[in-house]
């Protein structure tokens, strides 16, 4: 089931923009190798459970996936047809809003070639262009 927030304060919210690169998020930390943005843009709430799927399907159970995004952010749409002048459409779905250099999922407890290949399957669903990148030493 696609994730969403249990309460928020604002349901609608404005559409802004999205500026600059991340500056928190950036760096792996829980796991050994992640899946950077390298594009800004929207992550739909199925496209997050979508990749999870696909990633939980390979590693099967060898090693532990971490999902590092989350959406908060409710996207509104009005009907199909309808005349203009009626006020803001409803929710329609959730996302997560990704600035280049988030670092979307992580992996750990499994080698490099199964990480790339992991990553691989889950690039394919992502709207924007991702890299794999790996933990940083201490």
């Amino acid at each position: 089931m696609a994730q969403m927030p249990r309460r928020v304060k604002h349901r609608k919210v404005q559409r802004g923009h999205i500026k600059g690169n991340a500056t928190r998020g950036n760096k792996v930390v829980f796991g050994d190798y992640g899946l950077q943005a390298l594009d800004p843009g929207w992550l739909k709430a199925q496209t997050i459970e979508a990749g999870r799927i696909a990633a939980q399907q390979y590693i099967r159970g060898e090693g532990k996936l971490y999902i590092r995004v989350f959406p908060h952010r409710s996207i509104t749409s009005t009907p199909l047809e309808t005349r203009m002048g009626k006020g803001k459409g409803e929710p329609e779905y959730w996302v997560a809003t990704i600035k280049p250099g988030t670092i979307l999922y992580e992996i750990g407890g499994v080698g490099e070639q199964q990480a790339k290949i992991c990553f691989a399957r889950l690039a394919h669903k992502m709207p924007f262009k991702v890299r794999m990148v790996k933990r940083l030493p201490m």
